[in-house]
Order: structure tokens, then sequence, then C-alpha cells
């Protein structure tokens, strides 16, 4: 049995979107949604702080992280911190429309303070694999950029869809998402 500790998006909920589809197939795995604080009004430090503390008892080397949106930078700032020499690496990193960088929203611009430690970053996890939709509204004109910045970075995997907006895109919803489903398996080696 595997871990899947999936770190959610801005506004969003452990019950909303296809979380609750990613747990039900895998439900032969420990598979966590924790809910982060304050999802409307997040506060970097507190959401880094929430994922931590989901990861206390599980082994890194039997673990998937998977980010959606904003909940990807969170994964991001959580890797960075990971000691990998004490802890050893995560199986995999899955990244759900996230973002590599500043995307011009104020509020959130406090999770991309002082940019990545991309090279720790990529030490802290065995794979990573990027699913992002060509007509993501958060990302953009720059949404090539922001993919070919975790290809280049993290040495990912990505998987571009032509459409899909933002997984789902701000008053839309998703109930499923197989084409994460599929990257988690992958990263298992299933």
């Amino acid at each position: 049995m595997s871990t899947i500790v999936v770190s959610h998006g801005y506004a969003m909920a452990p019950e909303a979107h296809w979380y609750p589809y990613l747990r039900s197939s895998l439900s032969g795995d420990d598979v966590r949604v924790p809910a982060l604080p304050e999802p409307a009004n997040p506060v970097a430090a507190d959401w880094l702080s929430a994922l931590q503390k989901e990861l206390v008892d599980v082994p890194a080397g039997d673990t998937v992280l998977v980010g959606h949106s904003l909940g990807g930078v969170n994964v991001l700032r959580l890797l960075e911190q990971h000691d990998t020499a004490a802890d050893g690496a995560f199986a995999g990193v899955v990244l759900v429309a996230s973002m590599a960088g500043e995307v011009g929203y104020d509020a959130l611009a406090p999770f991309f303070d002082g940019g990545f430690d991309w090279a720790r970053i990529r030490n802290a996890a065995k794979s990573f694999r990027i699913l992002h939709a060509a007509d993501d509204p958060v990302t953009g004109a720059a949404t090539p950029d922001h993919i070919m910045r975790f290809v280049t970075e993290l040495g990912a995997t990505a998987t571009v869809t032509p459409t899909g907006g933002h997984f789902p895109s701000t008053g839309e919803t998703a109930v499923s998402l197989p084409e994460a489903l599929r990257l988690v398996r992958e990263t298992l080696g299933r």
C-alpha cells in the first residue's frame, strides 16, 4: 500500500471536484486530502505546515505527492524543505494545473516569494509528472513557460491537454480527472 497526499487548490476543499474520484479510484492505497487552512484566504506558511503534518507518519519513498493549482506550489515548498538525506526522496510528484512562478494574483504572491530552489526540489522526489491544459485561464498566455520550467528544472514529464481549463476553472466542477489518475498510477509503477 502506498500513500498519496493531495494538496488541494485555492478556494477548494477535500471533498470538491476530482479529489474524491482519485480517492475512490485508488481505494487500495492510503489517499489523503488534508483540509488546508483558510482555502479562500491562504497563508503560505499555514498551508505548508498543514501539509507537513499530514506527512509525519509516512515514509517518503512510498509516498506520491499530488498538487493541484496553488496546492502544487505548496508541494514545491514542501520539497524545498524536505530532508532528503535523512528521510529519502518521495516516490514521485504529480502537479495538476500548477504554476512555476507568479501568475499575477496579489493575494497569492507570498507563495512565490524568493523563487524556487529547483535543484533541491528535484532531488526531493524520484520523478515528476505534470498535467496542464493548453487553455488554462490562470497561467494564460504563459502556460508554455510554466510547463517548460517544470520540464527543464525538474526533468518532469508533461501531459498537455487541448482543453480542461484549470481542472476545473472558477465556477466549474470536474468530478473526475482520469489523466491525473493515470499519472499517479504511472508514478506508482502500475
